[in-house]
C-alpha cells in the first residue's frame, strides 16, 4: 500500500537523483578536440529532460496529495505481471549483450519487436497488429542508424553484416 500511496513520489525523487549523477558524471567525460559537441552532450540532454520530468511529476504528487489520497484509500494493490517484467529485463539483457556482434540494425530489429510484442496486451496480437509493430520497428531502427550515422557521425556495432550505408 505504500508504493502505491507515495510510489509516484518515490520514483520522481529516485529519477532526479539518478539524473543528477549523471549529469555529474557527463561533465567527467573529457571534451572533443574534433567538434564543439562532445561526448558529454546527449547523457546532459537526456540528465536535465530527466531531472525536469521528474521534478514535474513530484511537484505534481506533492500538489495533488491530498486529493488523490482519499481515492487511494479504497483501492485495492494491483497484481504486476511479473512474466511481462522478467521478459522485458532478459530481452534487454540479450540485446546489451548481442549487440555489438551480431551488429546495430539486426539487434535492434529483433529487440525492438519482441519488446513491443511483450509489451502489447494479450488480445492485441493479431495479424493486423503485428504488422503495425514489424512498421514502426523497422522505421524507428532506421531513423536512429541514420540519425547517428549521418547526423551525430557515430558509426553504431556493425556486426556480422558490415553495411556501407
Amino acid at each position: 500500500m505504500f508504493f502505491k500511496k507515495y510510489g509516484d513520489m518515490v520514483v520522481s525523487v529516485f529519477f532526479m537523483a539518478l539524473s543528477a549523477i549523471m549529469m555529474v558524471m557527463a561533465k567527467m567525460l573529457p571534451k572533443s578536440k574534433v567538434m564543439e559537441i562532445g561526448p558529454d552532450f546527449m547523457p546532459m540532454v537526456i540528465g536535465v529532460v530527466t531531472f525536469v520530468l521528474a521534478a514535474i511529476l513530484l511537484f505534481l504528487n506533492v500538489k495533488n496529495f491530498k486529493m488523490h489520497e482519499a481515492e487511494l484509500a479504497g483501492a485495492v494493490a494491483e497484481e504486476c505481471d511479473y512474466k511481462r517484467v522478467l521478459g522485458s529485463f532478459i530481452l534487454v539483457l540479450v540485446y546489451v549483450f548481442m549487440l555489438k556482434p551480431v551488429g546495430f540494425i539486426i539487434m535492434t530489429l529483433v529487440y525492438l519487436f519482441l519488446q513491443m510484442l511483450v509489451l502489447s496486451p494479450d488480445d492485441a496480437r493479431g495479424k493486423k497488429q503485428m504488422i503495425q509493430l514489424a512498421v514502426i520497428d523497422v522505421i524507428f531502427t532506421l531513423v536512429v542508424f541514420f540519425l547517428f550515422r549521418y547526423g551525430f557521425k557515430i558509426v553504431l556495432p556493425a556486426g556480422i553484416f558490415t553495411i556501407n550505408l
